[in-house]
């Protein structure tokens, strides 16, 4: 049964089914290994970034700029994964595909807000290698603790602003005819296409948004590496130069990871037609699910610091393990 209300500002009934039905998977093949993949990837994020902040949290002289940006990564990838992984695995288990309304939007609050945090705090960390290969010598009072805290204070409330006011505009929405959203969650493009009323503020906000919170990061970082690299080839020194490109292999791989599948994908998405649905969705699944796994992994081994306390508490759980 459908539950409606009556809008205050005109005479319009506003219809809000008991929930949505997730049908992205339903015609894949051997899909049943791709859920147990999803849920080896889930560990594994649990894992990784769990230990990574562990790390950083009990070694007091990682406690700098650079591992504070490290450890809000990790932080937004473990919500990031646990928000869709979990309710997709559930599908599989007991084959329920139905999301309550209200949860549908919680779901879609936490993922887009969280993602777009994932996008600004690699930007973040493309900020701190900036700082420190261009200005070396005002690094330390440039980007302090207390300068990163607010960098990153200011990124979370933007973004949780942008989703609380994305979100809160899918209520006006009116949804009469299908329930079913073509997707791997409630997405937020997918849902607001399902409704009978006029969606254009949705769709310039996916459209727009998108553009702002992936492109406009991604070319923060691009310029970012063109003045470290022309900083970089300044230097005289040829071992200066192989340090200097040294400390930023890792950050360089986390963006390529997150970036280019998710830029290619939202832009055939929104601007061309003739994609096939269910490949978008299991590409936009995987270039979702994927960089939380693999952020904690490449930082914990090609990051020296991270690197060795990793080995010396794996060291000291052994020898524990011995008494």
């Amino acid at each position: 049964m459908m539950s409606s209300f009556r809008s205050s500002s005109n005479s319009s009934v506003i219809i809000h089914p008991p929930g949505f039905y997730i049908i992205g998977f339903e015609s894949f093949p051997f899909i049943s290994v791709y859920f147990i993949f999803l849920a080896f990837v889930y560990l594994l994020s649990v894992l990784f970034n769990s230990l990574l902040i562990y790390i950083v949290a009990v070694n007091h002289c990682l406690h700098t700029p650079k591992f504070l940006a490290i450890t809000n990564l990790a932080m937004i990838d473990l919500v990031l994964n646990t928000c869709t992984i979990p309710s997709m695995i559930k599908v599989f288990l007991i084959k329920d595909n139905f999301i309550p309304f209200n949860l549908c939007f919680v779901q879609m609050f936490v993922y887009y807000a969280f993602a777009t945090l994932e996008s600004y705090a690699l930007t973040i960390l493309a900020y701190d290698r900036l700082i420190a290969i261009c200005f070396p010598f005002r690094q330390h009072s440039i980007n302090t603790l207390r300068s990163m805290c607010c960098i990153i204070s200011i990124t979370w409330c933007f973004s949780l602003g942008l989703a609380t006011f994305t979100t809160s505009s899918m209520t006006r929405l009116s949804f009469c005819n299908s329930v079913k959203v073509f997707s791997y969650f409630c997405d937020y493009a997918p849902v607001f296409r399902l409704a009978c009323n006029d969606y254009s503020l949705q769709w310039s906000a996916a459209s727009w948004l998108s553009v702002l919170l992936l492109g406009g990061p991604f070319t923060f970082i691009v310029l970012s590496y063109v003045s470290i690299l022309v900083t970089v080839f300044k230097m005289k020194s040829l071992d200066r130069r192989v340090k200097a490109l040294a400390t930023c292999i890792e950050h360089i791989i986390v963006v390529a990871i997150f970036y280019i599948p998710l830029l290619v994908i939202f832009t055939i998405g929104f601007y061309a037609r003739g994609v096939d649905p269910e490949k978008r969705v299991l590409s936009l699944s995987l270039a979702s699910c994927m960089p939380p796994c693999i952020n904690p992994i490449v930082y914990s081994l090609k990051t020296k610091e991270i690197k060795i306390r990793g080995l010396a508490l794996l060291r000291k759980t052994k020898v524990n393990a011995k008494f």
